[in-house]
């Protein structure tokens, strides 16, 4: 949401200046209007008339994800809790609330979804790029471990019964979980077949 403050002083660069002060920001996070350059009158002394601007505080990549998810979810008709949280190059979204399975779709399609679509909105018209991690009540690392889990495993089969595992259809995410779990198993080496969405992970004896 835009926040807006006026300010009248003798020059533009003193009215600007009692802006920032007021936003508690610094140029570069806001965008200047001015309203009214003013004038030193005759002499300086006679009409001197005051300078004034508006300076508003432009929206930030929070502000916009948050947006733009509020919007997602009031369509779905889905109650839920934003959490962003800033950190270095990165925006980290956590999603909470009940009933909201339907965000995280089949093996996380849906999830996957609202993160590439969060990045574009956060990134458009940006020259210096923000990577956005959307998760909804600690997926991301619950099916980590679980992908994790299932790896080693099929790892151990794959060793005692000397046979090739294909695993089914995983996003790039997945497929990253599978391979770099198993990259310093001494028997094991894995390699990725197919196209996408139908990608595949194998696991082999090396």
């Amino acid at each position: 949401m835009d926040y807006s403050v006026e300010k009248t002083a003798k020059t533009v660069q003193e009215a600007i200046s009692l802006a920032l002060q007021e936003l508690n920001a610094d140029e570069d996070s806001v965008e200047i209007e001015v309203l009214d350059e003013g004038n030193k009158g005759i002499f300086g002394l006679i009409g001197n008339k005051m300078a004034r601007i508006r300076a508003t505080l432009k929206e930030t990549g929070i502000d916009k994800v948050r947006k733009f998810l509020n919007d997602i979810f009031e369509k779905m008709d889905v109650k839920a809790e934003i959490d962003i949280s800033e950190e270095n190059d990165s925006l980290n979204v956590n999603i909470r609330g009940k009933d909201i399975g339907i965000l995280i779709g089949r093996r996380g399609e849906t999830l996957d979804a609202l993160q590439y679509l969060s990045s574009l909105v956060v990134n458009k018209d940006k020259e210096n790029y923000k990577r956005v991690v959307l998760d909804i009540e600690n997926y991301r690392q619950k099916r980590e471990e679980t992908l994790v889990k299932l790896a080693n495993r099929l790892a151990e089969k794959v060793i005692k019964y000397k046979k090739n595992i294909t695993l089914e259809p995983m996003n790039p995410y997945e497929r990253r979980i599978i391979h770099s779990s198993l990259q310093n198993n001494k028997y094991i080496e894995t390699y990725s077949v197919g196209d996408e969405p139908n990608r595949k992970v194998v696991i082999t004896l090396k």
